[in-house]
């Protein structure tokens, strides 16, 4: 036993292993430095990370940051064994809250909690978070990993992420010029991405459906269905925004459509929404049938198949469908848009068919 473990092991036999803890970040080292940017300027181990930003040609640079974590999806991680992809979702959903504002992601921060290390699991968790900073082009810049016995069940653990980004003053997207005849492009989800997962995992529970059976409406099990991770719209959104104005952006995430579609838009506009002018992925379909919800309920919790909305002036919106049209990584329909807000009325006003 090496001093290190003698000194450690009055810990250890509380719980903590200390010598598991530093393994696990050697094991990780390699990793993250493959999400390392060029204004990275600290090696893996410090107490914090620096980052040298790239100002240059920027009349006022602005940071915005964003904190965010997976909630109860986890508990599909734990049930199918697999957390390769909770990582992916914990970067998403922080970094595509910061591109909201027009912000391009610098770096970013990890939280790992759990009760006792499995250095394996933690590793796959890990590698999903490097390869949702991969996706965002942002630096995994530094993070933490606690072991606290007695506190999480066995073989769980809870994750938290925090995103930083810059964007030029004069280029901040706040939404204050969306007016009515704007138009509205919905950029595909990939999935329920990280929200009402409470309600999806008491349907699938009642549902009878295994994590290795066939998915309805797919070619997928049950288990790569649901564990699917969120979309990262950061390279098509920050590309396109080189080439035309974007007036205001929404990240749909918990609430839906009528909650974050608001967060947005002036007080005398609506934005009227057409349902059915984008494909419906069959998850929606399947946690409408088994919970009989309605289709108000359903846009109320989820993002139904739009995880990311655009709103642009009408000849912006032509070509930025067809620059969206030409990528490979992301699919773009014009959903609706911005109409005079009627005394008393709603700021989001589904239409349907």
């Amino acid at each position: 036993m090496s001093q290190s473990a003698k000194r450690s092991q009055a810990y250890t036999d509380a719980g903590v292993d200390i010598e598991a803890g530093n393994l696990f970040v050697s094991r990780i080292k390699d990793m993250v430095k493959s999400t390392f940017t060029p204004g990275v300027a600290t090696d893996i181990g410090g107490f914090g990370g620096l980052f040298k930003p790239e100002i240059a040609g920027m009349e006022a640079p602005m940071l915005v940051a964003g904190a965010d974590g997976v909630g109860t999806k986890l508990k599909l991680a734990f049930l199918f064994d697999r957390h390769d992809t909770v990582g992916i979702d914990l970067v998403a959903m922080s970094v595509n809250d910061v591109l909201v504002q027009g912000a391009a992601p610098l770096f970013f921060l990890d939280y790992f909690a759990t009760g006792k290390l499995e250095s394996g699991v933690a590793e796959q968790v890990v590698s999903g978070v490097c390869e949702g900073c991969r996706q965002s082009d942002c630096a995994l810049l530094g993070g933490e990993t606690a072991e606290m016995p007695g506190f999480y069940p066995d073989g769980e653990y809870d994750l938290s992420g925090f995103a930083v980004g810059m964007v030029d003053a004069p280029k901040l997207v706040t939404g204050k010029s969306i007016a009515p005849g704007d138009v509205l492009i919905g950029l595909a989800s990939s999935g329920a991405h990280s929200n009402g997962w409470s309600l999806i995992r008491k349907i699938f529970d009642a549902s009878g459906l295994t994590p290795g059976a066939p998915f309805p409406g797919t070619d997928r099990t049950a288990a790569e269905v649901l564990i699917q991770p969120t979309k990262i719209y950061v390279r098509p959104v920050l590309e396109l925004m080189d080439d035309v104005t974007v007036k205001g952006m929404v990240h749909v995430t918990g609430g839906g459509f009528y909650d974050n579609i608001p967060r947005v838009l002036p007080e005398n506009t609506t934005a009227s929404v057409q349902f059915g002018s984008w494909p419906m992925l069959p998850i929606f379909e399947w946690v409408k049938d088994q919970g009989k919800l309605s289709w108000p309920e359903m846009l109320q919790i989820f993002n139904c198949g739009i995880g990311y909305i655009l709103i642009l002036d009408p000849d912006s919106a032509e070509t930025a469908l067809d620059k969206l049209d030409a990528r490979d990584d992301v699919d773009a329909y014009r959903i609706g848009e911005i109409a005079k807000r009627k005394d008393g009325g709603e700021q989001v006003e589904m239409v349907f068919p």
